[in-house]
């Protein structure tokens, strides 16, 4: 079992409008509602890929409800979200059709107290005796400690169970400092990070802050990894249109499933962009459109990096 830990759950709505314009009215062409939040996203992409996935974090209020009833529905997905007082958020993605630009509205998460924080602590725990991997991902909510993640990664470490983090700012800094087994930044986090604009320096200078490997995200030029293994980049084929939301998340997916699955570097990444290229090609994220993700797959250039 793949644990999934998402502190700041959300509902993801997405909108689709012709063409998106300030200070005028638009009429929805159409409408998404999934459970969303970087964790969750991921959570789903692994069960499409036939792995058993448990997603843990908060849920609240109407908003918690509804995601945990549609997280009920998803084949593969086990719900272990920790009831709090506060009601979850949502995310707003407004699609303009005409040119495939994407708008994010993002509202901020419930404040977390001090005792649901230690009730998630206490169900963190215990899940991580079944777990094969974790990955934790995502913004922290108000009331959760800004060293959240890298009292995570210890204890998962401490059970003998590998970790990636996808976060970014100062909850990056100190979860790398605790020394997860992959970090996933893209390239502004990992030069927030590091100080470094050239992302090979700036991976390998996050390596040394802890990092056991480093994966940083280029956008539409793929991937950098820097791990003990060697150093490699890869690229898709091609340029998808579409919707880049939850792109990121499928990458997670494809380096955490490849790392269960005891993949060597170069096909982990391979599946990472191919999975990231097709999550574009799909309506929303948590989804990726898999005859896109074949053809990628088989296509994606992965090379030695100097």
């Amino acid at each position: 079992m793949i644990l999934t830990v998402t502190l700041n759950t959300a509902l993801d709505l997405t909108y689709r409008v012709r063409a998106l314009r300030p200070h005028a009215t638009h009429r929805v062409s159409a409408v998404a509602e999934r459970p969303g939040g970087k964790g969750v996203n991921v959570a789903r992409v692994l069960a499409a890929l036939g792995h058993e996935v448990t997603v843990t974090g908060f849920a609240g209020g109407g908003t918690g409800r509804e995601i945990r009833e549609r997280l009920a529905d998803t084949p593969g997905v086990l719900d272990a979200l920790v009831p709090i007082a506060g009601a979850t958020r949502r995310t707003i993605a407004v699609v303009d059709e005409r040119s495939g630009d994407t708008t994010q509205l993002n509202e901020p998460g419930p404040q977390v107290t001090a005792v649901e924080w230690a009730a998630f602590q206490e169900a963190y725990a215990g899940l991580l005796g079944p777990a094969s991997a974790v990955a934790l991902c995502g913004s922290l909510p108000p009331g959760v400690p800004v060293g959240a993640y890298a009292g995570l990664i210890r204890a998962a470490r401490s059970a003998g169970v590998p970790v990636l983090l996808d976060t970014d700012g100062e909850p990056l800094r100190r979860g790398v400092a605790a020394r997860p087994d992959i970090a996933k930044p893209n390239a502004e986090e990992l030069a927030e990070l590091t100080g470094f604009h050239e992302p090979l320096r700036a991976a390998r200078d996050a390596r040394r802050r802890g990092a056991h490997a480093v994966v940083a995200s280029l956008g539409p030029g793929g991937l950098l990894a820097h791990t003990a293994d060697g150093h490699w980049r890869a690229a898709p084929p091609a340029t998808v249109a579409g919707n880049p939301t939850g792109a990121g998340d499928s990458v997670v997916a494809g380096l955490l499933s490849g790392l269960v699955e005891d993949l060597a570097w170069p096909d982990r990444l391979a599946r990472a962009v191919a999975l990231s290229a097709a999550t574009v090609a799909a309506p929303v994220a948590g989804e990726f459109d898999r005859p896109t993700y074949e053809e990628m797959l088989s296509q994606t250039d992965v090379s030695v990096s100097a």
